[in-house]
């Protein structure tokens, strides 16, 4: 199996750093010996249509493979069977449209549950600006931390996002309609354009791509794990909740973004060595915790 390699190189920008295993160590807190459920993180994810019901579940697959202790996946009713179906690990809440609107929006902020962070985005089909507006607000409101990937990322979001505890996870094609304007392929002019983005809307981003790039606009991080295999459709939403679940153990919106970036790549390469180009994103999530494991830390 060929890994395929990176040769773009950091030169001119100061103060970025790399992702690494010790790095990742570091800022993964450890659990407390006595600690409850909740204690350790507790996600919603918000996501699903009448197509898409594969996306939430991988998400919220891995968000508990991060090492949360509960998972809350809010998708619509038509697709809650087969998603209830495929594990019995998570709470699945069916909602009545297949789309996102208002009245729905307002529904999930009532019922859901007392959660750490929300992950919105996959597989999610948005009936209007108003509906993901009034969800981001009522979420925010309760002080949740949130993850934005897929439809969530629409440049309307970005009024009611700006300056708060969020992390939007967009490729180049979603950052370039984000922000009006595509990321460069040189990694220089990429690392600048994600951080004057994330400096200018108070927000954390997580480009992804062959090399990741993940900033809050004063600090950068890049990441080189990852192989070609990951173009599988799948990879993006186990990040997404792979980012939501460390997020929801309290790191710092940057350290969560940068950490589950190595770790979904990680993940990705060692399903490569084993089946080459020929991976599915649920080799990924079962992978999570042979890679999470040398993190793990217990504490009295």
């Amino acid at each position: 199996m060929i890994i395929y390699s990176v040769n773009q190189e950091v030169s001119m920008l100061s103060g970025v750093r790399e992702t690494g295993r010790e790095w990742v160590a570091s800022v993964i807190p450890p659990r407390r010996a006595g600690s409850r459920k909740g204690e350790n993180g507790v996600v919603l994810v918000i996501g699903g249509s009448r197509l898409y019901h594969g996306a939430p579940f991988l998400t919220a697959m891995a968000s508990m493979r991060s090492g949360v202790d509960l998972v809350y996946l809010f998708v619509p009713e038509k697709v809650t069977a087969p998603v209830r179906a495929l594990s019995p690990s998570l709470i699945v809440y069916p909602l009545s449209d297949v789309k996102l609107t208002r009245r729905i929006s307002e529904q999930i902020v009532k019922n859901a549950p007392q959660a750490d962070t929300a992950a919105i985005g996959p597989g999610l089909a948005v009936a209007n600006e108003a509906a993901l507006k009034r969800l981001l607000q009522g979420l925010l409101s309760r002080g949740l931390s949130l993850v934005l990937d897929a439809s969530a990322l629409q440049p309307y979001i970005l009024d009611t996002v700006g300056g708060k505890d969020v992390v939007l996870t967009p490729h180049a094609g979603e950052f370039a309609r984000l922000f009006g304007r595509p990321p460069s392929d040189q990694l220089d002019e990429r690392c600048r354009s994600a951080m004057e983005m994330a400096e200018k809307h108070g927000v954390t981003i997580l480009l992804k791509g062959q090399v990741d790039v993940i900033t809050n606009g004063s600090e950068v991080f890049v990441n080189r794990t990852g192989t070609c295999a990951m173009t599988v459709g799948g990879t993006g939403d186990v990040l997404t909740g792979l980012v939501a679940g460390l997020r929801a153990k309290k790191m710092k919106a940057i350290e969560a973004a940068a950490a589950a970036a190595f770790i979904n790549g990680l993940c990705g390469e060692l399903a490569a060595e084993e089946l080459g180009l020929h991976i599915l994103p649920t080799d990924l999530i079962d992978l999570i915790p042979r890679v999470m494991k040398e993190f793990d830390r217990v504490v009295t």
